[in-house]
């Protein structure tokens, strides 16, 4: 962990804006209690796939209705954003020259992905009392599409996104997050380079310290999976 600052309850509870933007709120449909809205972040390799299984197994056990879902979605938006990602989907230039798409138009992709994922999936699982779990969301985008687009353009298109209950922010050294890609993915996006997870990492340290839409809570990445685990439980039992 960077700094050697291994604290799992570097807890930011800034302005939070997730108790007047609906992030907060007992009650949904019908006057079910509404599910609460965790989501999970950090650069590729940190592991958030595999922790948002673990919270997921965790909910259910409680017996909570509990539903699991990631960005880039799997929706129409969401597996186009993948294709341009591992490019596989590019944009023909002038005299049909093969061009990388303009950042600013895949920041706005991720944007309608998110809000087209709130309005079909997210939202309405948690007015029916589901909690919902999301391997990514803002803090992602504000992270990866600034590098090469204005922060407040990303801010500001992402303006409609409800803010999370709790998002749990695993922190884990690029070099250690590129190691554990190399060594388990046979597919890779164009993020997946150890320069661009350089000024990724950066990225999220930052906004996270100024980040006033709703708790966070940071989890060292680095440590055995199951004490990683047992970490993000408690950061997500605060909920409780």
């Amino acid at each position: 962990m960077r700094g050697g600052t291994a604290s799992w309850c570097a807890v930011h509870v800034l302005g939070c804006r997730a108790l007047e933007g609906g992030g907060v709120v007992t009650q949904g449909r019908k006057g079910k209690r509404r599910g609460r809205f965790i989501v999970l972040e950090g650069i590729d390799g940190a592991g958030t796939t595999t922790q948002l299984r673990y919270v997921h197994e965790w909910l259910e056990k409680r017996g909570e209705l509990v539903h699991a879902t990631r960005e880039p979605t799997d929706g129409p938006i969401g597996t186009m954003l993948r294709q341009i990602l591992r490019g596989r989907l590019v944009s023909p230039g002038i005299d049909q020259k093969v061009q990388p798409f303009d950042p600013g138009a895949v920041a706005l992709l991720f944007a309608a992905d998110r809000l087209d994922h709130l309005h079909n999936e997210i939202v309405p699982h948690l007015e029916a009392g589901r909690h919902v779990v999301c391997d990514r969301y803002v803090i992602s985008s504000l992270a990866y599409q600034s590098l090469d687009t204005d922060l407040k353009f990303v801010r500001t298109i992402n303006e409609k996104a409800i803010a999370p209950d709790l998002t749990v922010f695993l922190r884990v050294r690029p070099e250690v997050a590129m190691t554990r890609i190399e060594t388990t993915r046979t597919q890779r996006d164009s993020f997946e380079q150890l320069p661009l997870q350089k000024r990724i990492a950066a990225a999220y340290d930052k906004i996270i310290e100024s980040w006033r839409d709703g708790p966070v809570i940071t989890v060292d990445g680095e440590e055995a999976v199951s004490t990683v685990t047992t970490k993000v439980r408690q950061a997500c039992e605060t909920l409780f």
